[in-house]
This record gives C-alpha cells, structure tokens and sequence, in this order.
C-alpha cells in the first residue's frame, strides 16, 4: 500500500500562519491546535520490482490558516461533518430500506442534514456493493440482468427520495 509522508518543511505562507502559534505550542505540551489546509505532492518514491520497500507519495503543506478562538467552533463543526460524511455506513433491511449504523448515528447528533448526509452516503455505498455484485454473476439471463438493474434503480430512487417505489417509507 502507498504511504503518504509529510515534508517537515512547510511553504512560506504556511510559516507565517503558523508563526503566532509556534511558542504558545511550545511552552504548553500536549496543546493542540486546528487548521485548514492543503497539502502538495512534490516526491514520489516507487520501489524496484520484488523491493520489500513500500511506495511513498511525499507532500508539503503548502496554505494553512489556523481559527482564531471565536472561528475555531466552526472549523471543528466542518471537521465533525467531514467525518461523518467520510464513515456514514448503513445496511439495506429486508424491505430495502436504508437504517444507518449504531456508530453513524451518533456522530450526526440528532442534525437533520448530518442525518440525510450520512443515509445517501451509506444508501449510495450499499447500492454500489450490490451493483458491483450483480456485475460479477456470470451466468444471469437478459431477464434476471433485467431485473437487478430495476432493483438497483428502484433502490437508488428510494435513497434519493427516502421513500419506496411501493409508497412505504
């Protein structure tokens, strides 16, 4: 598997920003700080055939900007959302139907967008997984194909809409 490894040198826009925060940091161990930025591949590293050795992609912090103490509720909110967003998983019951996990629901908080997130997320990925298998059955007739591709598009419309094509819900 490629590994991702971090330049410890960062670009000079991203020092400034984080000129203000380097002794607060330093004189206050285990502090944490949040920020938005963007990174940028500048090294690749691709072992010889047979090596043991792992291929790395090297990349920079090229822009950061860190919240000051009134922004920073804001940014962990988008961090929160981003996480969800990036882990919501569900499984289809036996009628169909999207139920988001245990785990996913907690991350939403109750929050109706987080949890309309979170269902088309899951809804898209179980529905991918089922398309993916439907694709490696062999042996199906031009009925049976038939009849996936109309699960598969009955199943997506129900995750799009959140309501079965019989009208449950």
């Amino acid at each position: 598997m490629t590994q991702l490894k971090f330049d410890a040198k960062v670009s000079a826009s991203a020092a400034e920003a984080l000129e203000p925060h380097t002794r607060p940091v330093y004189e206050n161990p285990g502090a944490r700080r949040l920020f938005i930025g963007e990174f940028a591949h500048t090294e690749r590293t691709q072992p010889a055939p047979g090596s043991e050795k792992e291929p790395t992609a090297k990349v920079r912090i090229t822009h950061l900007e860190i919240p000051n103490q009134d922004q920073e509720g804001y940014v962990r909110e988008a961090l929160r959302f981003l996480h969800l967003q990036r882990t919501a998983r569900g499984t289809l019951d036996d009628d169909g139907q999207l139920e988001l996990d245990e785990h996913t629901l907690r991350l939403t908080g109750g929050q109706l967008a987080y949890i309309e997130t979170a269902r088309l997320k899951a809804g898209l990925s179980q529905w991918a997984s089922y398309a993916r298998r439907a694709l490696h059955a062999s042996d199906l007739t031009v009925s049976e194909i038939h009849h996936e591709l109309k699960t598969i598009a009955d199943g997506l419309t129900a995750t799009l809409s959140g309501v079965r094509e019989d009208g449950g819900e």
